[in-house]
């Protein structure tokens, strides 16, 4: 069992910067591709960004450029640096856990383990 617990989120006007965290416990991540959703009121999860257990990344078209996942193992954390930020990005955002070292997961049902997700508020 993997345990994801996420922190960082906020509030911040629109152009400005934050820095979510994904700390995992119960089992290392260093086995497990990693990938980081949200989901706005009314609207259902999406992809946001991957990265495999190589370090391979992966992100949606809508924050290509703006938002930079990473991951430090010997921490058993997983990051997502949001910049740019728009009020369209919004949301509450999940970060998720596949044990896989295989291709790059984007949809929710491919992967086994969830947080609880840290509210990103971000004011025009």
């Amino acid at each position: 069992q993997v345990q994801l617990v996420e922190s960082g989120g906020g509030l911040v006007q629109a152009g400005g910067s934050l820095r979510v965290s994904c700390v995992a416990s119960g089992r290392s991540i260093s086995s497990y591709a990693m990938g980081w959703f949200r989901q706005a009121p009314g609207k259902e999860r999406e992809f946001v960004a991957h990265i495999s257990i190589g370090g391979s990344t992966y992100y949606a078209d809508s924050v290509k450029g703006r938002f930079t996942i990473s991951r430090d193992n010997a921490k058993n954390t997983v990051y997502l640096q949001l910049n740019s930020l728009k009020p369209e990005d919004t949301a509450v955002y999940y970060c998720a856990a596949v044990r896989t070292g295989w291709g790059t997961q984007t949809r929710w049902n491919e992967y086994d383990y969830w947080g609880q997700g840290t509210q990103v508020t971000v004011s025009s």
